[in-house]
């Protein structure tokens, strides 16, 4: 096996007495959340980075991988470092996974993409010789190569140590992206030391078995330009089945279908080293186009091959550019990683915990570390970026990068409330970025925008509650109005995507479908709705409504506020008081008015990736509504008791059960904290810390489901905070017991948010009392005035609950 160079792993590996505040980047392990369908990724990556690079693993199909987003915890074996991610998409393949790097050490003597079934140019490994830190990634293979990476943001350097007396090759999988691709090419260029090429690709979840069709398409080209440390002493190309031993240019692409109809389709190429000698040494090396200079040439006894590498979604110049910019011409793997390191530090150090234990801090800077992998730049350092219309555009003015990867049915809930409270800077840039795309798209704001694509998966409008979300919490930095006025006219003005069947379900093209008939209905009717389900999208559609109207009035746009406020109270048409002879629930209805049946609390008939169980509670914008339709607040608070217990009083939250919670997916995480609104918060307070505790860990399987890019886990920061989102479009935060005794949250450009509870994280779940600022609170939320302000809250927490705190009508949220 390779031999892996020791860096820390976690806080305990450092070697240093040095307070683990201030290297918060030395708590968080990576491999948190690659096992058990968490789809997050160890590779080495910065915060918002492009470059991504981590490994993809194999289960003995090149045409499939062992997770979504490429590694598996439990597949231990790969066929090449990859250079983009997705982190914790839930699609099998989810995307990306561009152009696999392998290091592999015998004679190409056939087409690698004739392996179909990856076993002569993989390796197995074993996870004792895997380490991976913020920022670099290493791996020793059963092979006896190391690979040792490390990135910036759009740039990254490896080191490629291969074993004595065995051949040295680096093969380019050029073709090889997850969902396959429609072209690639690859570039030689031996007398600069020199592999270019790109891939052209996309087809996001294109593989689904509920649609997909008009996601089989690609979206995309990555460049990539890599350049090494010594001569190369071999090379070639392959297509498909053919080997060109000497060849230097070469392409062709693998198409997006999966096992025998992709199979032993694909192109690439490789370069051999000399690595084998003793002791000899080469001629002065020259400077290639990436501004790597070699200096003496370093051959035979030193098996190490030093690459560097730049990728750009713009041009192979582009690519090189980024490298020139980002990675000094000597740097190498440990500085880029230390530097990396720091990156990190920074970044994760915008929230300081203080005291815990290790496995609870782990699991806290990890979950903030996989909340700040996205958005990811789309654009080079120069500004120029891929647009939705497939031509190049440069940022806008006052617009510091262009970013994407949306996954925005996710992120609305959670992930993007905690990047406006954390980073309103990259917020900004963020909100700029999705309206540059909805420009170049027709007005048309997609879902889940991947790159420079609209991959329309998912439901509702995501894109209206998380602009209006931004807004609310004080991000700036974006042109407000027009984004505003873009979106509103798309939740007025339907569009003929509206009519449209394609990629129904899962990935419908219509952002607001049929809007004629939701308009005039009221509601999405099931059997005309062009849609994923209609109670799911009528639902989504409130939500939506009701963060424009919150936004609209913030703007002063009174008109538009109330027509939207009314809508954001069309859910009440798809709650059938009568559903089941014991309770009322959200029912999906058809277009004549009559409700869709049959009915059952626990089918998916009518939504999306959820039961009505579970949409019946996602109303966070109007939570008394609901609980008065459901006969009262303790009514309400009864029947959440059932849905977060069994029959016997025994807790039911690790999913599973379609009639109570699921904490694997988005539509009901809101859930636990809506009991502040019932009256009864000390339910809140032991619910989330129990979803906490059993769901949330360090470890691979550390990740109750897919992590959607970053929605799961900021879910867990807010829970260890003690705040929660209360709803899309508002800057108000409902207050849960804190993890750690004391957090400080610094807020760019204003007062920091301090939250002190001095018994936090032991067997004190509960909120006796809460001051604000020093004065007495009554209130389990806040307004909205700690995210415009900043401030202090103090927390008096207890063993037992504390019924009288936080409860009268008053007092509660609305």
């Amino acid at each position: 096996m390779g031999a892996v160079p020791a860096v820390p792993a976690s806080a305990a590996d450092t070697g240093t007495d040095t307070d683990t505040a201030d290297q918060p980047a030395a708590e968080v392990d990576p491999l948190i959340g690659s096992a058990g369908g968490g789809n997050t990724y160890p590779g080495a990556v910065l915060p918002y980075g492009m470059i991504s690079w981590s490994p993809t693993s194999t289960t003995g199909d090149q045409t499939d991988t062992g997770a979504a987003n490429g590694y598996a915890y439990d597949v231990t074996r790969t066929r090449g470092f990859s250079l983009t991610h997705v982190n914790g998409a839930g699609c099998h393949p989810g995307a990306a996974g561009d152009v696999p790097v392998m290091p592999f050490a015998g004679d190409v003597t056939s087409s690698p993409s004739a392996d179909t079934e990856d076993e002569v140019y993989a390796s197995g490994f074993s996870h004792a010789d895997e380490r991976a830190v913020p920022g670099r990634y290493t791996l020793g293979l059963d092979s006896g190569v190391t690979a040792d990476l490390a990135v910036s943001r759009r740039a990254g350097v490896a080191d490629f140590t291969f074993p004595r007396g065995k051949p040295a090759n680096v093969l380019f999988r050029a073709s090889n992206s997850l969902n396959g691709s429609e072209d690639a090419h690859i570039e030689i260029d031996k007398a600069q030391r020199k592999v270019s090429g790109w891939v052209h690709t996309g087809a996001f979840c294109g593989r689904r078995a509920n649609g997909g069709e008009n996601n089989r398409k690609s979206y995309y080209r990555l460049y990539f330009s890599a350049s090494f440390d010594r001569p190369v002493d071999s090379a070639g190309t392959w297509r498909d089945g053919t080997l060109s031993p000497g060849s230097t240019s070469g392409g062709g692409g693998e198409g997006y279908a999966t096992g025998k109809d992709r199979a032993g389709r694909g192109s690439g190429g490789w370069v051999g080293f000399d690595t084998g000698g003793a002791g000899a040494t080469g001629a002065t090396g020259a400077t290639g186009a990436t501004g790597a200079t070699s200096g003496t040439s370093r051959t035979g006894g030193d098996r190490t091959v030093h690459m560097r590498m730049g990728i750009s979604y713009v041009s192979r110049a582009g690519a090189e550019a980024n490298l020139r910019e980002e990675i000094a011409p000597g740097a190498g793997v440990d500085e880029v990683a230390e530097a990396g390191f720091d990156a990190w530090n920074r970044e994760l150090g915008s929230v300081r915990a203080e005291e815990g234990t290790p496995s609870r801090r782990t699991a806290f800077y990890t979950a903030l570390y996989h909340s700040l992998l996205q958005p990811n730049l789309v654009s080079d350092a120069d500004g120029r970026y891929p647009g939705m219309d497939g031509r190049p555009h440069r940022v806008e003015r006052g617009q510091r990068a262009q970013y994407s990867n949306f996954s925005g049915w996710d992120q609305y809930r959670a992930q993007v409330q905690l990047l406006a409270l954390l980073k309103p800077r990259v917020a900004g840039d963020f909100a700029q970025s999705l309206y540059n795309f909805a420009r170049q798209n027709g007005g048309v704001w997609d879902r889940w925008v991947h790159i420079s694509g609209a991959t329309h998966v998912m439901t509702g409008d995501p894109s209206a509650a998380t602009l209006a979300t931004f807004y609310a919490m004080g991000v700036r930095g974006f042109d407000v109005r027009g984004a505003f006025d873009s979106l509103a006219r798309q939740a007025t003005v339907p569009h003929p995507d509206g009519l449209s069947d394609a990629g129904c379900p899962g990935q419908c093209t219509g952002q607001r479908p049929n809007l004629k008939r939701y308009l005039a209905a009221h509601y999405a009717p099931q059997d005309d709705c062009h849609c994923w389900g209609g109670a799911a999208e009528t639902l989504e559609a409130s939500v939506a409504d009701s963060a424009l109207a919150r936004w609209a009035r913030l703007l002063g746009r009174d008109e538009d506020a109330g027509r939207f406020a009314e809508r954001a109270g069309y859910w009440r048409n798809v709650f059938n008081p009568e559903a089941t002879p014991e309770a009322g629930y959200i029912q999906a209805r058809d277009a004549d008015g009559s409700w869709t049946t049959p009915f059952d609390p626990g089918s998916e008939t009518g939504f999306a990736q959820g039961t009505s169980a579970t949409y019946t509670w996602m109303v966070p914008q109007d939570v008394q509504g609901l609980a008065a339709a459901m006969g009262g607040r303790d009514a309400a608070a009864e029947r959440l008791d059932g849905f977060f217990h069994d029959p016997d009083g025994s807790w039911s939250v690790g999913g599973g059960d379609p009639l109570r919670y699921d904490p694997t997916n988005e539509p009901g995480i809101h859930t636990p904290w809506l009991y502040n609104a019932l009256g009864q918060p000390w339910k809140t307070q032991e619910t989330v810390r129990r979803i906490a505790d059993t769901a949330y860990g360090t470890g691979p399987g550390g990740l109750p489901g897919n992590d959607d890019l970053g929605t799961m886990s900021a879910w867990y920061v807010f829970a260890s905070l003690g705040l929660y989102p209360q709803q899309p479009g508002s800057a108000a935060m409902l207050l849960g017991a804190p993890a750690f005794p004391r957090v400080v949250l610094a807020r760019p450009g204003g007062r920091d948010i301090t939250v002190n509870a001095p018994h936090a994280g032991g067997a004190r779940p509960y909120i006796r009392s809460v001051r604000v600022d020093g004065a007495q609170s009554g209130r389990s939320w806040d307004e909205g005035r700690l995210v415009a302000s900043g401030g202090r809250l103090d927390f008096d927490l207890a063993d037992r609950p504390h019924k009288e705190w936080a409860t009268a009508p008053e007092d509660l949220p609305r």
